[in-house]
């Protein structure tokens, strides 16, 4: 790694003002890419600014039909929470299948939201939700939120304070893991709002990132059941293909993982 300083602020302010004061300064919360690009040397910040203390970015509450995590919530505070399995059951076993133990008490839901992995969970969990990203300095809407690989409508310094979910009456998630990572080969939310609308989220397969699975939405909107997903026919066109699994065989996993995620929820 390379020579780096490392900062403990105090609160948000001072964090953004650390890191506006650095030559390359850089964020850290749970560190779960960071720390491994950093060992790399694919990255060299030259200040490090560790926002997990921060009180002001922790937390779990529901109010008003909205269940609201803070950024640096880890994985396992996620999945262990009584809060969360009694508003949303679906993100308690999304945050309990990320990886493995010390990723899930090391990593974060702001610090997966805003690197935005192809291939990680929370994003599915958010679109699939129809989720609010709260800043620093605005709110955003999940659906103007994921840009593509590794992108987001984040602004350069923007941190990501917390989340909020509406809370569905009914969700669920199912992943077909990669067997080494643990990572999401193909993983499908699949939600229906307190209104009756169905969202439907995919991680893993996009060659550009998390996107809505129309197609099924539409199947789904008309009887929320398993059979329903059979019928869809999944095009693999803007669908990844590599040594995992080509992006036909990841069109039939969406349509297997959907089916699974409905099918689960009983």
């Amino acid at each position: 790694m390379y020579e780096t300083r490392y900062h403990r602020p105090g609160s948000l302010s001072e964090a953004a003002k650390i890191r506006s004061d650095a030559t390359d300064g850089q964020y850290l919360c749970g560190g779960q890419t960071l720390i491994p690009t950093m060992k790399h040397r694919l990255a060299s910040p030259s200040d490090l600014v560790d926002l997990s203390r921060l009180s002001e970015l922790r937390g779990i509450s529901e109010h008003e039909g909205v269940l609201t995590i803070g950024a640096a919530t880890t994985h396992s505070e996620v999945a262990s929470s009584d809060d969360v399995e009694k508003a949303i059951p679906a993100l308690v076993t999304l945050a309990g299948d990320i990886g493995d133990p010390a990723v899930r008490h090391k990593g974060t839901i702001g610090g997966s939201l805003a690197n935005n992995d192809p291939a990680a969970d929370y994003p599915a969990a958010a679109l699939g939700l129809g989720a609010t990203i709260h800043t620093d300095k605005r709110t955003i809407a999940a659906d103007d939120f994921f840009r593509g690989l590794f992108a987001t409508a984040l602004d350069d310094g923007e941190i990501v304070v917390k989340v909020g979910f509406p809370v569905p009456s009914k969700a669920a998630y199912a992943k077909f893991h990669n067997p080494a990572s643990r990572y999401a080969l193909t993983g499908v939310f699949v939600a229906m709002t307190k209104a009756g609308d169905v969202r439907v989220a995919v991680t893993g397969a996009g060659a550009n990132g998390v996107f809505r699975a129309s197609g099924i939405e539409t199947a789904l909107s008309g009887s929320f059941t398993a059979d329903a997903v059979a019928g869809v026919a999944v095009a693999d066109v803007d669908l990844l293909s590599d040594m995992h699994g080509s992006a036909e065989y990841r069109a039939n996993l969406i349509k297997v993982m959907a089916g699974r995620a409905v099918a689960s929820i009983g």
